[in-house]
């Protein structure tokens, strides 16, 4: 049986963490798409979950567009010697990220720590220089300009809404709204699958065309069959997990989320995440829901949100990209030595 070259090994490592990352991805973000279905009792936890996995599957195997962004946008896979440590050290720093703001229950952004892990990562390789400013760039302001237009969004559609069911009897205007936000729900877990677990899937192509395992024909950055299978299995079955202390934040420690609120959040969120997809930009899945939790409650009762925790979130999103870019120019010093 042939020995395996060291960047087979390495690749091989990249994968599993790759996946690992989409897998925990699913989990810690499995809040964002259900939890103002489950607070309101719109679905059961376990309806809410299994509708959320399938449709992120399905997400996840519609759209290329911000897989290809990830894979070439932030640096040039061809010009980086060591591209499969970068990799690496991208993906352990965004690991850990993750699972410390699970643990501590914030919804931070899966997002922002895998693109300030890779950026963080190839300056850690070979400098500022070897970073895409243009692609970084248009990638940052898409993450930071998101949740704002979410934020306005959810402000404006809960005004329209509350407008037009204002005269109408209370109790089966609510029981019509849990059965819209089934609908909108579930959108926003497909749409949650469309965006993020194209990230991974950028990323293993990356380390497969760093590594040269993969070189794309006429300049096509395509995406390989099996990396799209392996990135959507790996996230739904990390949404089928669960991510129960982020869905306790989402769905109640915000505001009080009623049936008419809840649909004007998951409306909003899902239609920004579309179209910013459509537009092959990365977003943070959970700012925007977040921000459109927060806008549609301060349209109502600016005291209704609970600013304090909203500021505690804010603050993990400011120091998301800088602490996992550091992390993960560390962790690549480290792999360098050893691999």
């Amino acid at each position: 049986m042939p020995s395996l070259s060291p960047d087979m090994i390495i690749l091989i490592l990249v994968v599993i963490m790759a996946l690992s990352f989409d897998f925990i991805n699913g989990f810690h973000d499995t809040a964002n798409a259900i939890a103002t279905s489950v607070s309101t009792r719109a679905l059961s936890p376990r309806t809410a979950i299994i509708i959320a996995s399938f449709l992120n599957l399905i997400g996840a195997l519609t759209y290329t567009g911000v897989a290809k962004t990830i894979g070439g946008s932030i640096a040039d896979p061809f010009q980086l010697e060591n591209g499969l440590v970068v990799v690496l050290a991208a993906l352990t720093s965004a690991i850990l990220w993750n699972l410390i703001t699970w643990w501590f229950g914030i919804p931070s952004s899966s997002s922002h720590a895998l693109i300030g892990g890779i950026a963080g990562a190839v300056v850690g390789a070979a400098g500022v220089g070897s970073i895409n400013m243009a692609g970084f760039i248009s990638i940052v302001q898409a993450l930071i300009f998101s949740p704002l237009i979410a934020f306005v969004v959810g402000f404006t559609v809960i005004k329209i809404i509350s407008a037009i069911v204002a005269n109408m009897a209370y109790h089966p205007t609510n029981k019509g709204f849990r059965m819209l936000q089934v609908v909108a729900a579930s959108w926003q877990s497909f749409s949650h699958g469309a965006n993020d677990a194209q990230k991974t899937m950028g990323i293993i192509t990356f380390a497969l065309i760093s590594g040269g395992f993969m070189t794309p024909e006429n300049g096509d950055f395509s995406i390989p069959l099996w990396v799209k299978i392996s990135a959507a299995v790996a996230m739904a079955l990390g949404t089928s997990v669960g991510g129960w202390r982020i869905i306790k934040t989402m769905g109640g420690k915000i505001m009080k989320i009623k049936p008419i609120s809840g649909f004007s959040a998951d409306l909003s969120s899902a239609m920004i995440i579309t179209i910013f997809t459509a537009f092959k930009l990365p977003v943070s899945t959970t700012h925007v829901i977040t921000s459109s939790i927060l806008g549609v409650g301060a349209s109502q009762k600016f005291s209704a949100v609970k600013w304090g925790l909203a500021g505690r979130i804010l603050v993990t999103w400011v120091i998301t990209l800088p602490a996992t870019g550091l992390l993960a120019a560390a962790c690549y010093v480290v792999y360098d030595v050893f691999l």
